[in-house]
């Protein structure tokens, strides 16, 4: 027997790579995450997207305080005519004018914050629930369960998502909710498949293979250490699929399959109807158009940030 051969540590084997993998989280404080909310702040296009989203939260929550008029109201419907339409500045009391009907632009820019975040939030809730579910099963099982899970999910991608979210908005009949539905099922293969991959690469960690060797069951350990370390790209997804799910419901609005009356405020069916006054009235379509495409843009760079400050190959930089 040689005598260099040195006696394993005593804190040597599966049991303690599990506990170092656990103390180390609660050591560091969610180390990870205290490392990624640091290169976020050091970033400036992570500042501009969540200034971005910031104002378009409190204007949408604070709507029934900051609009001049409430959402359905036409206080200037008698300043319409068929051939000229009150623009930005012409009348008091209306600094961005009126539209078709009568209706302050001011306020329902400002109401239709308060709609477009109602249903990205919700259809992206609805996506999210659906997809992780679905993720969670194919992860979780693997197998003939995972193979039966990620077929349905491939038809499900094998449909534009526009045109996916149409098709069910036409099913559900002309309302919110319907497109609300509508949108979460166009992203639900989005999340499924993020999800499953990562908890495929989190399978063949080692701490995962120590628990196992540990006798801890498949439940456990997938709901204990394989699901929280895998939804950090679902999370950067869910930002990113916030930007995606306000562009849909203006486009599914513009279709007219969002519900509601002619003057809902809306910035998808605002642009509807300002079809018919480009040539009399053309900030009808500009304004609303450029509130989704900041609202779009603040999401977006808030989340690419954020996928960044998560990406390991960034952040060993």
């Amino acid at each position: 027997m040689s005598t260099n051969a040195l006696p394993p540590a005593p804190g040597d084997g599966p049991a303690t790579a599990v506990a170092e993998h656990e103390v180390l989280e609660a050591r560091t404080g969610g180390g990870f995450w205290h490392d990624v909310f640091a290169r976020l702040r050091r970033n400036p296009v992570a500042w501009i997207g969540a200034a971005i989203v910031l104002v378009f939260l409190l204007v949408a929550i604070l709507a029934p305080w900051l609009a001049p008029y409430p959402e359905t109201a036409l206080p200037g419907a008698r300043e319409v005519t068929p051939t000229h339409i009150p623009g930005p500045g012409e009348i008091a009391g209306f600094p961005l004018g009126l539209d078709r009907f009568g209706g302050d632009v001011l306020s329902k820019l400002i109401w239709g914050a308060r709609a477009s975040l109602l249903i990205g939030v919700i259809s992206t809730a609805f996506g999210l629930a659906g997809g992780m579910l679905l993720g969670l099963i194919a992860g979780m099982f693997g197998g003939w369960v995972d193979t039966v899970v990620m077929r349905f999910v491939d038809i499900l991608l094998s449909v534009p998502n526009l045109l996916l979210a149409v098709s069910i908005a036409a099913i559900l009949g002309q309302s919110q909710l319907a497109i609300m539905i509508a949108i979460g099922a166009s992203q639900v293969p989005i999340f499924a498949r993020l999800l499953r991959a990562s908890m495929l690469q989190q399978r063949s960690a080692d701490y995962i293979l120590s628990a196992q060797t540990l006798g801890l069951g498949r439940g456990r350990i997938t709901m204990s250490h394989v699901l929280p370390n895998s939804l950090g790209p679902v999370i950067v997804q869910g930002t990113l699929t916030l930007a995606t799910a306000v562009i849909d419901a203006a486009a599914l609005s513009f279709l007219g399959l969002g519900g509601g009356g002619a003057a809902t405020a809306e910035w998808g069916r605002m642009l509807t109807y300002a079809q018919n006054e480009l040539a009399i009235a053309p900030w009808l379509a500009f304004l609303p158009g450029l509130c989704i495409m900041i609202t779009a843009l603040g999401f977006t760079l808030l989340g690419e940030s954020l996928r960044e400050a998560m990406d390991p190959r960034t952040r060993a930089r």
